[in-house]
């Protein structure tokens, strides 16, 4: 059993940056593979490269699968809302807050795009801070979309995507 105590980041994540190219300071991979029906978003299995994430991926019954397991807007969602709750955590205690009662909810709605056709993700985030003045509170989701990466991401499009061929 680990007997390490968890801890929070340190605020100094918050300081910027001011390097000319993007330096990143985690990577990690994760690989989906096509499972029993050959199609990873039915069947498939994901895992990361070290090997703390390994689940089995199933279409939810709203698109015809079983419902029984996670599916990709489930694993986005919790990336996105856990990403946003740390960087909502570390702007509060920036400014003196305790905001250990913080709540992020993300819905993640996977759907036909208009624009073109095809499927889009439309995502929604809701912040509940108790106790906090709304207009506090607001400010601080301001700078935390500022921040948070995935909310950088999904406004700015900052996606690459590579064929490669083994």
């Amino acid at each position: 059993m680990n007997n390490n105590k968890l801890e929070a980041p340190p605020l100094s994540l918050l300081d910027r940056y001011r390097g000319r190219e993007f330096k990143p300071l985690y990577t990690t991979t994760v690989t989906v593979s096509g499972g029993e029906t050959g199609h990873g978003r039915a069947s498939g299995v994901a895992r990361s490269n070290d090997g703390n994430l390994d689940l089995e991926l199933r279409l939810p019954k709203e698109l015809g699968g079983s419902g029984d397991g996670t599916n990709p807007e489930q694993l986005f969602a919790a990336g996105f809302a856990g990403c946003f709750h740390g960087a909502l955590n570390l702007l509060g205690k920036r400014i003196g807050m305790e905001p250990d009662a913080i709540a992020v909810d993300v819905q993640v709605a996977f759907g036909r795009d208009p624009m073109d056709g095809g499927y889009a993700l439309v995502i929604d985030v809701r912040v509940r801070i108790p106790g906090v003045e709304r207009a506090v509170v607001e400010e601080l989701v301001r700078n935390t979309e500022r921040l948070c990466p995935y909310a950088k991401m999904a406004r700015q499009g900052t996606v690459n995507i590579v064929a490669v061929v083994d």
